[in-house]
């Protein structure tokens, strides 16, 4: 973030003034101290930037109508702006809501650029126009064009990258935005709005207008919207699909999960808690895909159970900003909180804690959870069925490859998951009974060239990957004689 002041929202290529008083208060996950103030927006800030998005995209001669090689110079030019801001992104980030410094580094600093460039070529390489015979021997010609304006609400974990799942591929397929960031994560969408304005994105292509739920609400149902692209919790995700449905619009959403991991009788984790990491406790265990759920055959439970929990034990916890730091703290006191009452269901439940369960002892600033195990734990518990977004493990016995199947199974969630093993061709045969959008085998990583996203109450459709494209483009089909 620069050192000046945020001056308002970015609206219509230019800082426009905020309609209202609101302002958000920001602060810093690590210390719990305020950061600062910026402005919130109310609806007659939503309706000046869906009104901008609106012309930009509407203008005949507009973002729109640019070949894709024009709206690629443009795009690109986005990606170099980022990149020469990604340090000051990612610190702004981490202190925000807590991330690891050496994961915003790699997810918030460079993922945004990587998918700009991805998207730009890819709809590049795409015709617009195809021709395809028809049965009765005529012509069909089959049209690709952009959806229009776009309404990217995203939330606080991850707000950079999951803002370009959505922003790189509406972008690249011409349509116009306007993005709603979390009241939590703001100034990172300041260092977006510095980058586009120094970029050759059009003015009123890429509106931000950070607020609360009311602010979400309203712009999900403003009349200028054309499409929804949400991530964040189920139960908003519910509420704005409802809205989609009453009006019929279209809407991606990405949701909560409460995905399995599947350790295979014959897998060695120790060999794989790197990998096992990153699957399950990444970025403070405030990531929708991880295997929170641990499932371990009850051969080798008692051996499992003390693997992770000296596992956990090792993790380095501190300060977000800090390089050595595995485990920051949460994003806010209310999720510290949250999670710390799932901790105390789930030992009220019966659930044994290995390892955790409260405030690091030489933490008492800042909203620290400690990295914690639990054991004796049946996929019945509270802790096993809903998504507590935090560093807790629950580890789940079972008796058969059937049964590990069946628990991964039993959950109203399918996002992500995992399975170990030493043998791959085992775990793929395991993944692929797994009810989930997405799934690894010795390892649980993204990859932008596929598609992400959930079944269930896990959401409605796919970002990333030539999907993420498509859900950004209707269809047209002309009939020729």
């Amino acid at each position: 973030m620069t050192e000046t002041e945020p001056k308002g929202f970015w609206i219509d290529g230019g800082w426009a003034a905020p309609a209202t008083s609101e302002r958000i208060q920001l602060i810093e996950a690590s210390t719990g101290d305020p950061i600062t103030t910026v402005p919130a927006a109310g609806p007659a800030d939503v309706d000046a930037a869906v009104g901008a998005a609106r012309r930009a995209f509407d203008d005949p001669t507009g973002w729109a109508h640019w070949t894709a090689e024009q709206r690629r110079a443009a795009i690109t030019s986005l990606a170099d702006a980022l990149t020469s801001r990604g340090e000051a992104i990612a610190k702004a980030v981490s202190t925000q809501n807590g991330m690891p410094i050496s994961i915003s580094s790699v997810t918030e600093a460079v993922m945004p650029a990587m998918l700009l460039n991805y998207y730009a070529e890819l709809a590049e390489q795409q015709p617009v126009e195809e021709k395809r015979t028809s049965f009765t021997g005529g012509t069909t010609l089959v049209r690709r064009t952009p959806v229009g304006v776009v309404a990217a609400i995203v939330p606080w974990n991850f707000p950079q990258t999951l803002t370009f799942f959505k922003l790189a591929p509406l972008l690249a397929a011409g349509c116009t935005a306007v993005i709603k960031p979390s009241p939590e994560t703001v100034l990172d969408s300041y260092l977006l709005a510095e980058a586009i304005e120094e970029s050759d994105i059009p003015a009123g292509v890429v509106n931000i207008v950070p607020g609360g739920r009311e602010t979400g609400a309203y712009l999900v149902e403003h009349p200028g919207v054309d499409k929804v692209a949400f991530t964040g919790s189920t139960a908003a995700g519910r509420a704005i699909g409802e809205a989609c449905g009453r009006l019929i619009r279209p809407v991606t959403l990405e949701l909560g999960g409460k995905s399995a991991s599947i350790i295979l009788d014959d897998a060695d984790l120790p060999a794989l808690l790197e990998q096992f990491f990153a699957a399950t406790l990444m970025n403070n265990g405030q990531t929708c895909y991880l295997g929170t759920r641990v499932l371990a055959p009850r051969s080798r439970y008692a051996e499992t159970v003390d693997i992770l929990t000296d596992f956990a034990r090792s993790l380095k916890v501190g300060n977000a900003l800090d390089a050595a730091t595995q485990i920051g703290p949460l994003a806010t006191e209310n999720q510290q909180r949250r999670v710390q009452g799932y901790i105390e269901k789930g030992r009220a439940e019966g659930g044994r804690i290995t390892t955790g369960g409260g405030r690091p002892a030489d933490l008492d600033r800042g909203w620290f959870v400690e990295p914690t195990v639990f054991a004796d734990v049946a996929n019945s518990h509270t802790i096993a069925r809903e998504e507590i977004f935090g560093p807790v493990l629950t580890v789940i016995p079972y008796t058969d490859v059937d049964e590990a199947v069946a628990i991964a199974n039993d959950s109203e969630f399918g996002l992500g998951g995992s399975v170990w093993t030493s043998d791959p061709e085992r775990g793929v045969q395991v993944a692929r009974r797994v009810q989930t959008g997405s799934i690894g085998v010795n390892n649980y990583t993204l990859d932008f060239r596929s598609p992400f996203g959930g079944v269930k109450a896990s959401g409605l459709g796919r970002e990333l990957g030539p999907e993420g494209l498509a859900a950004y483009q209707q269809l047209t089909s002309i009939f020729l004689a």
